[in-house]
């Protein structure tokens, strides 16, 4: 559990992308289209996530995690709001049609791991502890990769000259990440999860094929690792590290990335000043 804990709230923010450009890393076109992605994959994903923790919700015993599980699950469907809410007008003002890449993550989230991937049959119900645990040690995994993530855009200081709502999106999202960053990991665990089956399922989130015959476009890591020497993506050594870092028997998310950092971003986020104004005039 965490050590010092930290009441998980949801915030409310407000962003309007209609002065964001396509290129909003000023030079650095690649950059920008990669994080682009984000609003792609991002929305599906995390409701997702919301969909198993309100899955697991019943079986958890522990009455400070229950609470953290509810936090975390309104925390991810704030995010995944957020960043629909760029998707089209953003997306689409560009002359970016996300659909053809949305109907592939929709068949991922609501088909492959949907409840009753198998049909809802005597089998796949009596299976559903054990498949209910593979998801959620699945997304213990991938949050380990956010919060290294979140960590890193809210700590960089080359992307300062970006546009200030996009990079306030994901620096606001990045912090969230970091301040909720043991709850997947505390879940997994509490619902029996093991030391392997963390391995197992870190090995599945690293995996490099994104999506159902989706492999990664060539030169892809290469532009990466050119864009992560210039610090406008996170490098690839340091994602390596945190990989490692999984494996050690006796890891916590707890001693990864800044809290304190964290914390006083989303004090001082401009979307969620703009939107505690917006309800102070409706108030």
């Amino acid at each position: 559990m965490n050590e010092q804990r930290q009441r998980l709230e949801q915030c409310k923010v407000r962003f309007d992308f209609a002065d964001t450009p396509l290129h909003w890393v000023p030079g650095e076109a690649e950059a920008s289209h990669i994080m682009n992605t984000l609003h792609i994959l991002l929305p599906a994903g995390e409701f997702w996530f919301c969909r198993v923790y309100n899955r697991a919700l019943p079986l958890v015993t522990d009455e400070h995690l229950r609470e953290d599980v509810r936090g975390f699950i309104k925390q991810e469907a704030q995010h995944a709001r957020a960043h629909d809410s760029a998707l089209t007008p953003y997306l689409v003002r560009h002359g970016i049609d996300p659909k053809s890449f949305t109907k592939r993550l929709d068949w991922l989230f609501e088909k492959a791991l949907c409840d009753y991937p198998l049909g809802e049959n005597q089998p796949s119900r009596l299976l559903q502890n054990w498949w209910l645990r593979q998801r959620v040690g699945l997304i213990a995994a991938v949050e380990h990769f956010t919060c290294v993530l979140g960590d890193w855009i809210i700590s960089t200081r080359s992307l300062d000259a970006a546009d200030p709502v996009m990079l306030d999106l994901l620096r606001w999202h990045g912090a969230e990440e970091v301040e909720h960053r043991c709850v997947a990991h505390d879940l997994h665990v509490h619902l029996g999860g093991s030391i392997l089956m963390r391995w197992l399922y870190m090995l599945i989130a690293a995996d490099d094929a994104p999506g159902p015959d989706d492999p990664l476009p060539p030169g892809l890591l290469k532009l990466w690792y050119e864009l992560g020497k210039r610090d406008v993506l996170p490098a690839m050594g340091g994602i390596g590290r945190s990989v490692l870092r999984y494996f050690l028997p006796g890891f916590h998310p707890r001693s990864e990335g800044n809290i304190e950092v964290a914390l006083d971003y989303l004090q001082h986020s401009p979307a969620a000043q703009r939107a505690a104004a917006a309800e102070a005039l409706r108030g």
